[in-house]
């Protein structure tokens, strides 16, 4: 299974993304997909997460009221939309997903975004 993540870009501060992912190679169980970002010289850090089960969602508080994931179970896609983009967003962004044994199994490539000030 590969996770493809797409839509990262140059974008100035203030502006908008929408980052998506979708999944490739085969059928797989899980309980909820993501994003994680990691900054230059910084560790990977946690963004959002979206439970198929009712639909739950977790932010990080860095990202909360900002930007807002979805995600369709049934195709295992996830989306996420980023309005009110900083600089401090810059950042390679990861969709993962979840298993209900062994947590974050599959992680996409990852997909550059860079918030100029």
């Amino acid at each position: 299974v590969q996770l493809q993540a797409s839509g990262g870009g140059l974008v100035q501060a203030g502006g908008s993304l929408r980052l998506s992912c979708a999944p490739s190679g085969g059928a797989f169980r899980n309980i909820a997909m993501g994003w994680f970002r990691q900054a230059p010289g910084k560790e990977r850090e946690f963004v959002a997460r979206i439970l198929w089960n009712r639909g739950l969602t977790d932010y990080s508080d860095s990202v909360k009221g900002r930007f807002t994931i979805s995600g369709d179970s049934a195709k295992n896609t996830v989306s996420l939309q980023m309005d009110s983009l900083k600089p401090e967003d810059t950042a390679v962004y990861f969709c993962v997903s979840q298993s209900p044994t062994t947590g974050y199994n599959y992680w996409g490539q990852g997909t550059l975004v860079t918030v100029s000030s």
